[in-house]
């Protein structure tokens, strides 16, 4: 009895030194504190919470799930095109001629020289003279011989009368203006047309043949081209065919981000 006394006392004061031991010891990396540990540690660190006996900690909410990104089919990709005029700034001009030939009546006045007509005697100077003879000869002479000598006189008188005439006239150049004309071939140029040439407004430049003369720096229309606008894609997502209008031609497929389709991005080409 006294030996199982004496065992007693010795072994209680070695298990509590080793109880002591081990709530001072600090719990290992990874383990779970208990109750007694929490409020040991929540004493030693004041600005950690910790849940009081009864009540449960507060779990923080999970971080929201990043965005779906999907992709739908393009079925159709149709472009949307206005007409749009084109117009070029006049930089210079020229004249499109075409020579040819027509028949002309040219006329001018041209001063002519000659001689005048000789006179035959037969009037005038040949009368004066048979009138002068025939009274020379009419002095002469009686009876028939006075009128020989009057018919000679006659008869000579008109014969130095009319020599005389044409001695006075014979050579003499008178000269008298006449219109002589003629035809001549003249050659004629005529404007069919005008080369112009311009620049567009984006710096390129070109000619054209126009029917009437533009003045330098004025505007000419060149005409009208088609301009693409935009793009009406038809695609197809989750089973249902839909169209929407974009800037840019889409590739094969559109990208769909929690179920709204992005269209002012770049288009994508997957399958």
């Amino acid at each position: 009895m006294t030996r199982h006394k004496l065992l007693v006392a010795a072994i209680v004061p070695a298990l509590v030194v080793m109880s002591l031991s081990a709530c001072n010891r600090a719990p290992a990396e990874g383990a779970v504190a208990t109750a007694p540990e929490a409020i040991q540690q929540s004493a030693s660190n004041p600005g950690v919470e910790t849940a009081q006996p009864g009540e449960q900690m507060a779990v923080e909410p999970a971080a929201p799930a990043g965005p779906v990104v999907e992709y739908a089919d393009v079925d159709r990709v149709k472009p949307v095109t206005v007409k749009e005029s084109i117009f070029g700034t006049v930089t210079s001009v020229d004249e499109l001629t075409r020579d040819s030939t027509k028949p002309r009546e040219v006329c001018e006045d041209v001063v002519i020289q000659e001689r005048a007509p000789e006179r035959d005697g037969n009037v005038g100077g040949t009368v004066a003279g048979a009138v002068i003879g025939g009274a020379l000869g009419n002095q002469v002479g009686k009876g028939d011989g006075r009128k020989a000598a009057t018919v000679a006189g006659a008869i000579a008188g008109g014969v130095i009368g009319r020599n005389i005439d044409r001695r006075s006239e014979n050579g003499k150049i008178v000269s008298r203006t006449e219109q002589q004309c003629h035809t001549e071939e003249e050659t004629v140029s005529t404007v069919t047309g005008y080369q112009v040439r311009y620049r567009k407004s984006n710096g390129s430049t070109g000619s054209q043949r126009m029917e009437d003369r533009p003045s330098i720096g004025s505007r000419i229309n060149l005409g009208s081209t088609s301009k693409t606008v935009g793009y009406d894609v038809t695609y197809t997502y989750a089973g249902k065919q839909s169209t929407v209008r974009m800037d840019s031609k889409p590739g094969d497929q559109l990208q769909v981000i929690d179920g709204q389709v992005v269209t002012g991005t770049a288009p994508v080409s997957q399958r």
